[in-house]
This record gives structure tokens, sequence and C-alpha cells, in this order.
């Protein structure tokens, strides 16, 4: 098992920057990426940005890509998305996920075996 828990959420404004972290503990080698996913109101869950756990490999949707990034720390076994140049509809409900393997989609959130909280991300027009 994996136990995650996400947090740095909050209200800003638009164009402003915003990071979010998951901390995660447990059975964590077990784990082959980690992703984040965001989920508005009436929406489905969406795929935002994914990293490896053990290699330099990110993936990114195309509508955070360029504004977003996302990193780890394997150490503190904690993955972070900065967010740049926040938009209205970046709001959402932000979660983390852990799991994937290399013959899965990472942007796939069926990938994944463990999920945090959430963490709400309120961008102001």
């Amino acid at each position: 098992q994996v136990q995650l828990v996400e947090s740095g959420g909050g209200l800003v404004q638009a164009g402003d920057s915003l990071s979010v972290s998951c901390a995660a503990s447990g059975r964590t080698v077990s784990m082959y990426a980690m992703g984040w996913f965001r989920q508005a109101p009436g929406k489905d869950r969406e795929f935002v940005a994914a990293i490896r756990w053990s290699a330099d490999i990110t993936y990114y949707a195309d509508s955070v890509k360029d504004r977003f990034t996302i990193s780890r720390d394997n150490g503190k076994n904690t993955v972070y998305l900065r967010m740049n140049s926040l938009k209205p509809e970046d709001t959402a409900v932000y979660y983390c996920g852990a799991g994937g393997s290399p013959f899965s989609s990472l942007r796939n959130s069926r990938s994944y075996a463990f999920w945090g909280q959430g963490t709400q991300v309120t961008v102001s027009s």
C-alpha cells in the first residue's frame, strides 16, 4: 500500500503561480510513476502531468504544457507540480496518483493504483 497526501492548493488570481505537492509513504518502492490529475465540477478527471519515479521522463497534457512543471524528490518521496500563468479554467481539485507500469499509459487514470485525497486549486479571473 502507498499513502498519498497532497498539499499546497489555494485561491489565486489569473496569471499567478502556485505549487502543490504530494508526499508518498508506505510501499513506495512499488511506484513506477506518479501523476497529477484534476477534476472540475461536472467534468471527468483529466490528466495533467506525470513523472517516472526512477527516470527524468515527464509527460504533460497539452493544456498545461509550457505552464506547469512536474518534479520529484526521491529522498523525500514527494512529487511537486509548479503551476505558472494560471487560468480560471485550471480551477479544479488536483489529485496525485501513484502506480503505473512500463506497459500502461501514464495519461490514463486507470494506470494508478493509489490516490491522494485531493487539494483544491481555484483561479479567479
